[in-house]
């Protein structure tokens, strides 16, 4: 999963943690505002299984969380439409844009203005995301557990795939049993660095320097938009480009 990984280690080199990590629980807190919206009852909220599970991920704390979810049963939570733009960027890579939003003109407008400067164009919903599938993912650092282990812990929990580098340890499985995944691997290895639900391409498309340095700054702009949720996008950025931009 190019697109995803290096996108991730393209924003762990930039930027301050902890700004980054006010970034993480804002997100976080808008997808339990409205995953709560349904239902505060877990066992019978799927959407909120999986987004208390993000949040445990990201270390919240519980009266973050609790708060949220106070504030839903009481009626008082903030009302937010959720919107999903999908567009082609630089040499032709697919980009799907998920936003939470409070204003849907503004955020319109903020993410067709970052395509167009970056030499992107949107699309209408449906015509790039044919060409992902809708997964769960959870992620461990490497150190977590060797290859091997992981790979027959993962799949005995009912997972469909996992990848393993010197980094993490990344596993893919059917979005009906990501909650089951999540859980046993939790019980093995404790909680993970990262998990919930993501567009994984199918297939990537390889970019040359101008083209990687172009789409990182389309990356970049979008990520930093208080109303983007999730960016997924099908590029593979060879490492020795990566280590030039870095």
């Amino acid at each position: 999963m190019a697109g995803h990984s290096k996108f991730k280690n393209i924003q762990h080199r930039k930027g301050a943690q902890d700004k980054k990590r006010a970034k993480v629980f804002s997100r976080l807190i808008k997808e339990l505002t409205v995953a709560a919206r349904a239902s505060t009852d877990p066992s019978s909220n799927p959407r909120l299984r999986t987004a208390l599970t993000a949040a445990r991920a990201a270390n919240m704390p519980k009266d973050n969380i609790e708060r949220v979810l106070k504030k839903a049963e009481g009626g008082d939570g903030e009302i937010y439409d959720e919107i999903r733009y999908e567009g082609y960027g630089p040499g032709g890579t697919a980009l799907i844009v998920e936003a939470m939003t409070d204003n849907k003109n503004r955020t319109a407008s903020e993410v067709r203005a970052a395509f167009s400067k970056f030499g992107g164009s949107l699309g209408e919903t449906g015509s790039v995301s044919f060409m992902f599938d809708r997964v769960g993912q959870i992620i461990y650092a490497a150190d977590a557990t060797d290859a091997d282990s992981m790979f027959e812990a993962a799949l005995e929990a009912g997972a469909d795939n996992v990848e393993s580098d010197d980094e993490t340890h990344e596993i893919t499985c059917a979005t009906e049993d990501f909650h089951a995944v999540s859980e046993a691997l939790e019980g093995s290895f404790g909680a993970p660095a990262e998990s919930g639900l993501v567009w994984k391409p199918q297939n990537t498309i390889e970019v040359n320097e101008d083209q990687a340095s172009t789409l990182i700054k389309l990356l970049d702009t979008l990520d930093d938009n208080d109303d983007v949720q999730n960016i997924a996008s099908n590029f593979d950025i060879s490492d020795d480009i990566l280590a030039k931009l870095a």
